[in-house]
């Protein structure tokens, strides 16, 4: 999904719903950087001006939608 954080709290708060997550792999990508979804260093280090892309890795279905629903709020549809 991509997404568009504008505030220092909007990553705060992707950073905790991430760790919400324990036995998923999130991947936050941005160009050909691929950062963890759990480390705030990492997402730090990207450009909130651009969109990111966020990823869950979980073969539990319910797991994936409950991520995408958490994080809806964010999404972009165009650039």
């Amino acid at each position: 999904m991509k997404i568009k954080l504008n505030t220092i709290e909007n990553v705060n708060e992707l950073v905790n719903i991430c760790n919400k997550y324990e036995n998923c792999a999130i991947d936050v990508r941005q160009g050909n950087r691929i950062i963890n979804g759990r480390s705030i260093l990492g997402i730090f280090s990207l450009s909130l001006l651009e969109c990111l892309l966020v990823s869950i890795e979980t073969k539990e279905l319910y797991l994936k939608e409950d991520f995408y629903n958490d994080i809806k709020k964010w999404k972009v549809d165009k650039v």
